[in-house]
């Protein structure tokens, strides 16, 4: 079977089909996916301006009853998108349904925010005139996702696009179809007018730049790589598109003298390893202070090598594998260049044993800890994305604090502490978007903005009422009494 894109609420074949492996067991093919033209980028745009009028001045409890829907769906199948979604992406089954179960309580919040949607009425300074302030839809809104949450980024997207009244064009990673295809078919479902959501599959080196350039697109939310988000912004940029990037993180997590040290360990095998490292908020400097270093080290030691990785469908694994070949290559790349430039391999290192039902071997990632690190080392300034973390020892607070602050990131931070003083400095110093302070720096919740600082993000956050200030648009209008 070949699972179609979606263009003018009609499912439609591509231009050509890719295979989506299991990577857990890559004989298993989970299916075969259409791969969309330009031609048919063109029809998808088309059909979401013609829908756009009558969706964006449409009633408000006709789109909050549709994403609530949505959301009820996803929720009642938790299970069995969850188990697609590990068997798809790697994450564990556990991981997984907590996504999925993410994805539903978006869809229903959004649901609620359609009825919520405030304005302001002033004076003017001119005697007998009154000022309304409202805000209206964007427009036609291009989203690309990536495959890393392949079911709570779309949805983090989607619902609040709609629910303020946009039209959609989704195209997600080419790595992760089958999650997103399942989410379409969902919102297929769920009343929507013809082309009021279209979803486009296929590899963005074939639709993506002609994607963004497109004239009947009016803005464009990217979570992906720097690279990609920077020429994105300015494609944007030179065409006056409103545009919102969620990029890459080289996340610190600190941990000082004075934490309780059994927490510090969990916090930090929970950022750097769970979802195989595979989240752009995932801590993979640890920063340790050198009283508490030694011990520090020894008990992760002891805590990892009570990981299990294998099949993401298994009830007793931890970590599943990477989502592809060549990320465990990248993974094993970069922790062959931190040994060479001189740092310690305490645990981990290398391809994970793992067999699977088919006999072939998945793209297993041992959890690796390396230490005697440095903050100029290319371990400690570029983003992995893999089950890997390195240790740097220093003096003190002050000195955790300019390190952690020293990455031309700034998406999500760490402290594990039990000083009141030092917690309270690093949430207003340290240079994210998000700190976390005893917690991990994975793990948000969806009704709060979500987003970083420097080459991390840029342009309005996502997530909770904040995400309106890029799904709309501000009108200020003048009446005469």
């Amino acid at each position: 079977m070949t699972y179609c894109n979606l263009v003018a609420g009609e499912w439609v074949q591509g231009a050509t089909a890719g295979l989506n492996r299991n990577p857990s067991d890559p004989n298993d093919v989970i299916g075969e996916y259409a791969q969309a033209s330009v031609d048919q980028l063109d029809a998808a745009i088309a059909a979401a301006r013609a829908a756009f009028p009558a969706w964006s001045t449409g009633g408000i409890q006709a789109r909050s009853d549709a994403l609530d829907r949505i959301g009820t769906e996803i929720l009642a199948r938790r299970e069995e998108l969850g188990a697609l979604l590990a068997r798809e992406e790697g994450k564990t089954r556990p991981e997984a349904i907590g996504e999925v179960t993410r994805a539903g309580h978006i869809f229903r919040f959004f649901a609620g925010e359609c009825l919520r949607l405030s304005g302001e009425l002033l004076p003017s300074v001119r005697p007998g005139v009154g000022v309304e302030i409202t805000r209206e839809p964007v427009g036609v809104v291009a989203l690309i996702t990536p495959w890393n949450f392949p079911i709570a980024i779309p949805a983090w997207k989607i619902a609040p696009a709609l629910a303020w009244g946009n039209c959609v064009v989704l195209k997600p990673a080419d790595l992760t179809p089958a999650s997103a295809w399942a989410l379409a078919e969902i919102i297929h479902r769920c009343g929507l007018p013809a082309g009021v959501f279209n979803l486009v599959m296929g590899r963005g080196s074939v639709i993506g730049d002609a994607f963004v350039t497109h004239p009947g697109i009016d803005a464009v939310s990217f979570t992906g790589s720097t690279d990609v988000g920077h020429r994105i912004a300015v494609q944007c940029a030179e065409r006056g598109k409103k545009v919102q990037l969620e990029m890459g993180g080289k996340n610190p997590q600190v941990v000082l003298d004075d934490a309780d040290l059994p927490q510090a360990v969990e916090l930090c095998v929970q950022s750097a390893f769970f979802s195989t490292g595979q989240r752009c908020t995932a801590a993979s400097r640890l920063i340790v202070t050198e009283g508490i270093h030694d011990r520090f080290v020894e008990a992760m030691a002891q805590r990892m090598a009570g990981l299990r990785v294998g099949d993401a469908l298994h009830a007793d694994t931890h970590i599943g594998p990477a989502a592809s070949e060549a990320q465990l290559r990248q993974d094993l790349d970069y922790v062959e260049g931190a040994r060479t430039e001189g740092a310690v391999l305490v645990a981990g290192g290398g391809a994970a044993d793992c067999h699977t039902n088919s006999g072939k071997r998945g793209f297993f990632v041992a959890p690796t800890l390396l230490t005697e690190t440095t903050p100029s080392m290319r371990i400690n300034r570029e983003e992995v994305f893999g089950p890997v973390a390195s240790v740097i020892r220093v003096r003190d607070y002050e000195q955790a604090l300019a390190v952690a602050n020293d990455t031309p990131f700034g998406l999500s931070s760490g402290i594990a502490t039990t000083s009141l003083r030092h917690a309270r400095h690093f949430q207003r110093h340290s240079q994210a978007g998000m700190v976390m302070v005893n917690l991990p720096t994975a793990g948000v919740d969806y009704h709060v903005p979500f987003g970083g600082r420097k080459g991390s993000s840029y342009g309005p956050r996502e997530q909770g009422r904040y995400a309106q200030e890029f799904f709309t648009s501000v009108k200020t209008a003048y009446v005469q009494g």
